[in-house]
């Protein structure tokens, strides 16, 4: 039997509100949509689900407003059976929202409204350091401040601690503090923004993984929607295809890659098998509406593994 991960991540937790319609509205104009949904979300507290559904402990370390959202969000946790001990309610700030707007090819717009997620400080990393200490994996993303980031990044490395930064939304980052970072997986518009070098093809994704590499990094992983990933580190790279998947909605595919990536490395797999399998469990999300409530869990994405790759 696989070993069982524990995974924290530090990270945002946001609820979504996702309209879907045939068009986007132009500035000043008012059309009607065709659906709409709400949901848990956040990048931090998507990839803490994923990992969950895909059999890892995961111990989330978030802050929450004093609005409706906030213990619907710690509840919502509980639920999923996710170790909410250190996720907190901040009176007088409002939860993360994350209005998205999805087009009938299932390609989508997010905006952020951080919130609560913005006063997640390093602090509250310190306060929940007897735990971080006995983890195998810490995941976070940028929807917290990047102070937090940093920090966390230096626990884990002083603590032995292999972590996962998923720089989303993308915004100027000081990759010196990020040196010795095992995986730093941004997607195509996001490495496209931090290096200044655009990534419309496998070619591209390489020359920027180089750039990304020349700051310290040990790994990058690539993400590239429907042309799969690009694994690479100073050994090489090699680009994984993505799986043929009927996509409705891409919302979330990003995390879903993350969340499962790191459980399926932390239970032993080798690397390029953990992105593989990873691609398969990210293809999968887009096939469902939203983002948590589209996430396989273990034993259906297993079943999908099976009937796809035999074992």
């Amino acid at each position: 039997m696989a070993k069982r991960p524990r995974i924290a991540v530090i990270g945002s937790a946001n609820i979504d509100l996702t309209t879907f319609s045939d068009r986007f509205p132009k500035a000043g104009e008012t059309i009607f949509g065709q659906k709409f949904d709400l949901g848990f979300g956040g990048k931090g507290a998507n990839q803490a689900v994923a990992s969950r559904l895909c059999g890892a402990d995961v111990f989330m370390v978030a802050r929450v407003g004093s609005d409706l959202f906030g213990p619907a969000t710690i509840a919502n946790f509980k639920k999923l059976g996710i170790d909410a001990t250190y996720v907190k309610q901040i009176e007088g700030v409002s939860s993360g929202v994350a209005p998205i707007f999805v087009e009938p090819n299932g390609q989508n717009r997010i905006l952020v409204v951080k919130g609560a997620n913005d006063l997640l400080k390093p602090a509250d990393v310190d306060a929940a350091a007897n735990l971080l200490k006995t983890i195998d994996c810490m995941v976070l993303q940028f929807e917290i401040p990047l102070e937090t980031v940093y920090y966390s990044v230096s626990f884990a490395r002083k603590n032995n601690i292999r972590c996962v930064v998923n720089p989303a939304p993308a915004q100027s980052i000081n990759m010196s503090a990020l040196v010795g970072l095992d995986y730093f997986v941004p997607n195509e518009s996001e490495a496209e923004s931090i290096t200044g070098m655009p990534v419309r093809n496998v070619d591209d994704a390489k020359k920027c993984a180089k750039k990304l590499l020349s700051g310290g990094v040990k790994r990058i992983i690539l993400t590239l929607g429907a042309n799969g990933s690009l694994l690479a580190g100073r050994d090489g790279m090699e680009h994984v295809p993505a799986f043929s998947v009927k996509s409705v909605d891409s919302t979330g595919a990003g995390d879903a890659f993350i969340g499962s990536f790191a459980v399926f490395l932390g239970e032993g797999l080798p690397e390029r098998e953990a992105v593989r399998r990873a691609n398969l469990y990210a293809g999968l999300s887009t096939t469902g509406v939203g983002t948590q409530k589209s996430f396989y869990d273990r034993a259906r994405y297993d079943a999908e593994w099976a009937a796809r790759c035999g074992s």
